[in-house]
């Protein structure tokens, strides 16, 4: 297994500067990486740095709290494809959710999924904020929204994700989404972990422990 086509390899900090981007784009070049997950700000510095090779650029919108208006969310998608994106990650809005606002939810995934079209979608549900029952809500929107992906976590919460969390959304959604377990991965053998109960992809930061496998 090569467990670094799986990682998507990541840099949110909102003090993170072109350097530290600059850093995060040659070691996931060096290691052969998925991905690298970025602020929309960096996607043109990131495409820039990543052109001719096979890693992608995947840029967070809505983030990290999801509660911003879904215009907002749209216009920030767009803009992140235009500017090299090759994927999105959006947080759900976390309070219609709470409040059984399902219209609005849906509403709000599927708008920025039908903006950015055949681009691949993951949807942060920020499990560490929601009970069991409405993480199984909100997939089962995110299904109905053909999203591409279901995220865990965005990091900035509490806690990330959990063995007993992504067998719940994997009995939710089965096959016909995939998962991203993000949050609290730091080396391989725990990524394998979570590769082995039917994840896809696995997101990780700098405290991954590259060079157990290098």
């Amino acid at each position: 297994m090569d467990i670094y086509k799986y990682i998507d390899y990541t840099l949110l900090n909102p003090t993170s500067t072109e350097r530290n981007i600059i850093d995060l784009c040659h070691v996931a070049k060096r290691y052969g990486f998925y991905s690298v997950c970025v602020s929309s700000s960096y996607v043109s510095l990131a495409k820039q740095l990543l052109e001719k090779t096979n890693v992608k650029i995947c840029s967070v919108i809505g983030f990290p709290l999801g509660s911003m208006a879904t215009a907002s969310k749209v216009y920030e998608a767009k803009q992140a494809i235009h500017d090299g994106a090759d994927e999105i990650d959006m947080v759900i809005n976390l309070g219609f959710l709470k409040s059984k606002n399902y219209v609005s939810v849906f509403k709000d995934i599927s708008d920025v999924k039908l903006a950015i079209g055949k681009k691949p979608l993951k949807v942060i549900v920020e499990v560490s904020e929601l009970n069991k029952n409405e993480i199984i809500k909100a997939c089962e929107i995110s299904l109905d929204a053909n999203v591409d992906y279901i995220k865990t976590s965005s990091g900035f919460s509490k806690g990330g994700a959990t063995l007993t969390v992504v067998k719940i959304i994997k009995k939710t959604v089965k096959d016909r989404i995939k998962i991203c377990a993000s949050g609290d991965i730091k080396d391989v053998e725990t990524a394998k972990k979570y590769i082995d109960i039917g994840v896809s992809r696995i997101n990780v930061s700098s405290d991954f422990k590259i060079k157990q496998t290098a």
